[in-house]
């Protein structure tokens, strides 16, 4: 599902000054230009932005860091299942 800035800022409970700085800060990657849209996993990106904020009270750099080490857990997923996959093709 793709959504659009408003449907997305209403979705994720943000107001667009709060978003465009989620996007600065790379917190958030929506795609296209000039009319970004978004993604359910943009969504949940958001939902982790303010749980890691407002109910654990994490500073922005340090949700910064967590998000790229979820990124990196995602990715070593991602390059796991390959390799598990090249092994069951042998």
């Amino acid at each position: 599902m793709r959504l659009t800035t408003t449907q997305f800022c209403e979705l994720a409970r943000l107001d667009q000054p709060t978003l465009r700085i989620w996007i600065e800060e790379e917190w958030i990657i929506p795609q296209g230009t000039p009319d970004p849209s978004f993604s359910d996993i943009d969504l949940a990106r958001a939902q982790l932005i303010h749980e890691l904020m407002d109910d654990l009270g994490v500073n922005a750099e340090g949700v910064g860091i967590v998000l790229r080490l979820v990124d990196q857990v995602h990715g070593l997923r991602s390059v796991l299942a390959d390799a598990v996959a090249a092994l069951r093709t042998r």
